[in-house]
């Protein structure tokens, strides 16, 4: 598969992620009559079933990552090559740009700035944007050494 087809089914699959994640929230808030919990468990469940689908499909394409943290810890850990992580995480950061929203628990580095452009639940302040892309860096930092150590391949014992 080649960069760019890998980089094109990344974007689809971010920007049908965003789609979900906005049109779930905007119906959860149509539909839950002003209670906010109803909301968050309408938004959770579509986005969640969004998700799973959108790996489904794009995961033989791309990778299906979604996420420049996910991009950053495959690339740290030798899977992905760095030169092709630049890419995509530059894909990520454009869609994001254009879809303005996010995850609703906000631990994607290329949906972090543009919930500062909604006034919807999905939104955040544009003064707590640092203290998001700093948890999410030293959550990078500290999941890829732990899950190299939790899922490194063991020797084969002879015998």
């Amino acid at each position: 598969m080649t960069l760019a087809r890998r980089l094109v089914g990344e974007s689809l699959g971010t920007a049908f992620l965003l789609v979900a994640v906005v049109g779930s929230g905007i119906m959860a808030e149509r539909l839950s009559g002003g209670n906010d919990a109803i909301a968050l468990l309408a938004n959770s469940l579509a986005t969640g079933g969004a998700l799973v689908a959108l790996i489904v499909i794009f995961a033989p394409v791309s990778g299906a990552h979604f996420n420049p943290a996910v991009t950053v810890a495959l690339a740290a850990r030798g899977e992905l090559k760095w030169a092709d992580a630049l890419p995509y995480v530059v894909a990520a950061y454009i869609t994001s740009a254009y879809w303005f929203t996010s995850s609703t628990s906000f631990a994607n580095p290329a949906v972090t700035v543009a919930p500062t452009f909604t006034n919807t639940f999905t939104g955040i302040g544009q003064g707590d944007v640092p203290g998001f892309l700093f948890a999410q860096g030293i959550a990078v930092a500290a999941a890829v050494p732990l899950f190299a150590w939790i899922f490194r391949e063991r020797p084969k014992s002879s015998g």
